[in-house]
């Protein structure tokens, strides 16, 4: 292991490349919390989608890109992860296992969730939909990011704009997820109480969650 690629000491965010990752130990604990928070993190989505109270700023996007071509919720899901990726090179962001699994695993992972819950008709229970959405996409973030195998398309923007300009997580994700929504809405996405709530709450959710559930990465006198 190269000086470049060792992991930092104590609960820190390692940016380290892929081979790196998978040699820094504890793949007991960070793969099953990757796998988790991926699929919490689709779940949750499908969860804010059915509370018809406004959709993520993401799903904003994805929603209006579905008005113009023809494909699934999850696939587009999808295509719009890997676009995304094509930001990371000049922030020269390392890609990981969570990485890849982000882009390929959250569209199915909602489109599941989407398949077995319906969308209620009391407002009560929307609005429990829309907050318990909103809540467990902090909760996924932290988890999936955690596990030290890097961030996925969305979330690595995001990690990554703050690493070059020095900005905290909170206002460089509450900053994507306001442009998001604005060109997702000329696209025809639903902008509705939603998805302020979750672009004003997402970046301290995340800011909170993600300290909790980083696994400290084995040190290299611990090799």
């Amino acid at each position: 292991m190269t000086t470049n690629d060792a992991p930092p000491r104590g609960r820190q965010l390692a940016d380290i490349g892929p081979l790196a990752q998978l040699r820094a130990g504890r793949l007991g604990v960070r793969l099953p919390l990757l796998l988790v928070g991926l699929f919490l993190y689709g779940a949750s989505m499908a969860m804010v989608l059915r509370g018809t109270l406004g959709q993520i700023p993401w799903d904003v996007l994805h929603v209006g890109v579905s008005h113009h071509i023809p494909l699934s919720f999850g696939t587009i899901v999808i295509g719009v992860s890997l676009l995304v990726l094509l930001g990371w090179i000049p922030l020269r962001q390392k890609p990981g296992l969570g990485t890849i699994g982000n882009a390929l695993l959250i569209g199915p992972s909602a489109d599941l969730v989407l398949s077995v819950l319906e969308a209620p008709t009391h407002l009560g229970w929307r609005f429990a939909l829309l907050i318990g959405g909103i809540v467990l996409n902090g909760i996924a973030t932290g988890m999936y990011i955690g596990s030290q195998f890097g961030p996925g398309p969305r979330d690595g923007l995001m990690t990554g704009i703050a690493r070059v300009t020095g900005g905290s997580i909170r206002l460089v994700r509450t900053g994507i997820e306001i442009a998001v929504v604005v060109v997702g809405w000329f696209l025809g996405g639903v902008v509705g109480l939603g998805t302020v709530l979750y672009a004003l709450a997402i970046g301290p959710l995340a800011q909170l969650f993600l300290p909790l559930f980083t696994v400290e990465l084995r040190r290299d006198d611990d090799a």
